[in-house]
């Protein structure tokens, strides 16, 4: 009970040490939570490009390779991949037909102008695709339909589109059954896509932007001459997509009339090889990030340590007349890190406040971020590690003064 009472009066001196002189403590502790904001934002702001990263890779597919002529991450120089020839839907419909356990979907998209009455957008993303796309891209109409094999067989002027396009061009008139004029030519509005947001902050689309239409119509009226297309391949299953992936290949490699010898002249494509490359940047952006706070937390346990180095000399005759009375090494050692502890945890708190308004603040306009709760143990840790670091040296100093000399300091 004894070690407890002692504990707890040591915590009671350094709580009163503390708020004696409240301008000193804010600004001791001003370092701390510049630091612990500094360090829970990056965290947070992690976290947040984490889940946006997410919720954009639901449109890939986890389970879906893409064959296209160039890869998405160019390791080399892409000189070498632009005189690839290009893509065909005939290659698509082709490479369907060797995979008939697989959902293949040829499809192929270009940036056309929209106009409804008086009302226009411009560059459009206008996606040719097959009434397949939606178990893809794991999106489905909010209401009306999506494209149909009726629609595709006969080449149908239909369209479903995003829901940004409702709201721009239609507002408040009900879209289904309207005509929109894509480009030059009408389609016939039969669905609108449910929100889905944007993946601009990743350099992706606005899915909210798009424009589906059946993929023989958009080769009907757009053309495929010179237009290269993308081949989405929904694997049966999932756990065999290694071994599935190598038949996808062998069966292009054919299709494209390649020989043993030849080198791919197209690449495969997953959710994959964007995770790969996502967790690299974010690994170094995080290392650097850290580096950074970790050099405002040092900058902090500084003024720490001198605000403490202050303190016990000008408690010196204080700390003389409690060895005086008894007082040991041992607890003076405890009233000067538990003040250093309670300075820099009370900076943890402030910093947490202030971060979690950051939080809600990107949250709202940014990405979807939270600040969670293993968030707030590593920040309130940190600061209670901080503390006990930048006040080791003071407090040893303290509990090292000899009494008679200290009860003489003036």
């Amino acid at each position: 009970m004894g070690y407890f009472q002692a504990k707890i009066e040591s915590l009671r001196l350094a709580l009163e040490a503390l708020f004696s002189n409240k301008k000193r403590a804010i600004l001791t502790t001003l370092g701390i939570i510049i630091g612990i904001i500094a360090v829970t934002t990056t965290m947070t702001a992690s976290n947040g490009l984490g889940n946006k990263f997410k919720e954009n890779a639901a449109a890939i597919g986890s389970d879906v390779f893409y064959v296209d002529r160039t890869p998405w991450i160019f390791n080399g120089n892409f000189f070498q991949f632009r005189n690839r020839p290009e893509i065909t839907y005939k290659q698509g419909v082709r490479l369907a037909e060797k995979l008939p356990e697989a959902l293949v979907i040829p499809y192929t998209s270009s940036g056309l102008d929209l106009k409804y009455r008086s009302e226009t957008m411009e560059s459009s993303p206008v996606i040719g695709t097959t009434e397949n796309q939606t178990i893809v891209i794991n999106a489905f109409p909010e209401y009306g339909r999506f494209i149909t094999r009726y629609d595709i067989q006969y080449k149908k002027n239909v369209c479903v589109i995003g829901s940004e396009i409702k709201d721009k061009l239609f507002r408040d008139v009900d879209p289904v059954n309207k005509y929109l004029k894509i480009g030059r030519y009408k389609f016939l509005v039969v669905g609108v896509m449910e929100k889905r947001g944007s993946a601009s902050f990743f350099g992706g689309p606005n899915f909210d932007r798009q424009v589906f239409i059946p993929v023989t119509a958009f080769t009907k009226y757009y053309g495929d001459n010179n237009r290269s297309f993308e081949i989405a391949v929904k694997a049966p299953d999932q756990d065999t997509m290694e071994e599935f992936k190598f038949k996808v290949i062998g069966e292009m490699r054919k299709i494209r009339g390649l020989s043993p010898r030849d080198s791919d002249d197209f690449a495969l494509n997953s959710l994959t090889t964007l995770t790969n490359a996502y967790n690299q940047i974010m690994g170094t952006i995080v290392l650097i990030g850290m580096v950074i706070t970790s050099i405002s937390l040092f900058v902090g346990a500084i003024g720490v340590m001198n605000i403490m180095f202050v303190s016990v000399t000008e408690r010196t005759r204080e700390i003389g007349i409690r060895k005086a009375i008894g007082a040991t090494k041992k607890i003076i050692l405890s009233q000067f890190l538990y003040e250093a502890s309670v300075i820099c945890l009370l900076g943890g708190l402030i910093g947490l406040l202030l971060s979690y308004a950051i939080a809600m603040l990107i949250n709202q306009f940014l990405m979807p971020a939270t600040l969670s709760l293993q968030i707030v143990a590593i920040s309130l840790i940190v600061s209670v590690v901080v503390g006990l670091v930048s006040g080791i040296v003071p407090a040893l100093k303290a509990a090292g003064l000899n009494p008679i000399d200290a009860l003489h300091y003036e």
